[in-house]
């Protein structure tokens, strides 16, 4: 199947970026774990390497190669075990980087994109609040115009990037009476008096720093609108697609490595006189699981196929997420009981897979809602549509 949609230059790519993992990241992700702060140099070794700029376009330094690099960057960052370090990287090139990408102008562009590509700027994408969860019409934030300037006021959370990122992307309501007719997006340096971040305890995604944010009064130019005003939420909506597929993509990369390890360490170990690999109730358990991921994994590729040839693939996406995560949680289950007691030590990788796995049905929309958005499109026909 790898053959329908990886070259030759895709499996080197590959191969590279999996040597560069190993030798640059790996040695590192226990301490990151630990401290939840990614130190600043390996933001700009992946610059130096171009891994930032994957799907940016060339004008502003990227290489605007098709999707399936994206895919390889995903799934290779899922098998070093560390749900945190992958996501602080994808949400800064796939989130932030994206509405820079499509919603941005040139000057923009220039001052904010270029830097994320070489790593000199981390970016993060501030949408969910508080109160609002998956509801995004619901937001609070506001954005009121004084003059030739904006005036920012309300709170974002569970914001990946959220303490150390040197700019944000924010959703705020401009038309708060528009209800979702009346978001806008901007963009907007760290440094600017009146926001401040707060640093979130999480179960997993441990290396990664989450912040809840807060903007009291925050006082930015007119021209930091990106975009269309009124505009946000089509544009928040059209990305939830790649979103979504990110997820699910992560999720059945996760998984491969969870089984891989899995298997191995039961070839490894005996018990009652045979390799604990020989008896039918865990055999007969993987091969169910092998068969839900390859599954997911083909239905993801075959998304990602459509989305790179411009197809508009939100329920496709939306169903990879759904399924994938889902998987990719019973399988972290399973695998920690077939490594029995070993299975709960952090020193096995289990442990911290399990709970980083936790995070898939939950972030980037919930499977609860995912699930209604797919009702409404199956049932009531409903269609989602590109911003234009």
């Amino acid at each position: 199947m790898s053959k329908m949609y990886f070259t030759e230059e895709h499996d080197f790519f590959r191969k590279s970026f999996r040597d560069f993992l190993e030798k640059e990241v790996v040695p590192h992700i226990d301490k990151w774990e630990k401290t939840g702060t990614i130190e600043r140099f390996i933001w700009e070794k992946f610059g130096e390497m171009g891994y930032f700029g994957l799907a940016t376009p060339e004008e502003y330094g990227g290489l605007d190669l098709d999707l399936f690099y994206t895919v390889i960057f995903l799934e290779e960052l899922q098998k070093i075990n560390s749900g945190g370090f992958a996501a602080a990287m994808w949400a800064h090139a796939y989130l932030a980087m994206t509405h820079l990408n499509k919603e941005g102008n040139h000057d923009q562009k220039e001052k904010y994109l270029s830097p994320s590509v070489t790593g000199e700027k981390i970016g993060c994408l501030c949408i969910t609040e508080p109160f609002g969860g998956s509801d995004v019409s619901g937001m609070r934030t506001t954005a009121v115009k004084d003059g030739d300037h904006y005036i920012i006021n309300g709170s974002k959370t569970f914001i990946t990037n959220g303490v150390y990122s040197d700019y944000l992307i924010v959703a705020a309501k401009t038309k708060p009476e528009l209800g979702n007719k009346g978001i806008s997006i901007f963009v907007m340096d760290r440094d600017i008096p009146g926001i401040s971040a707060t640093k979130l305890d999480k179960l997993g995604w441990r290396a990664s720093d989450t912040a809840e944010i807060a903007f009291d009064n925050v006082k930015i130019p007119a021209e930091n609108l990106m975009g269309e005003e009124n505009k946000g939420f089509p544009y928040i909506m059209q990305h939830f697609a790649l979103e979504r597929l990110i997820m699910g993509v992560n999720a059945h990369a996760r998984s491969e490595f969870a089984l891989d390890y899995t298997i191995q360490y039961m070839k490894d170990r005996h018990a009652f006189g045979q390799s604990i690999s020989k008896f039918q109730a865990l055999r007969h358990k993987v091969a169910d699981l092998v068969s839900e991921v390859e599954m997911c994994k083909t239905f993801n590729y075959v998304t990602a196929k459509r989305l790179n040839d411009g197809e508009y693939v939100v329920k496709e996406a939306t169903m990879s997420k759904l399924i994938s995560t889902k998987v990719a949680d019973q399988v972290m289950y399973d695998c920690v009981q077939f490594l029995g007691g070993y299975g709960y030590m952090e020193e096995y990788p289990l442990a911290r897979m399990l709970r980083d796995s936790r995070l898939g049905p939950i972030g980037g929309g919930t499977s609860e809602i995912l699930r209604e958005i797919i009702a409404k499109m199956v049932i009531e026909g409903k269609e989602y549509k590109p911003a234009t």
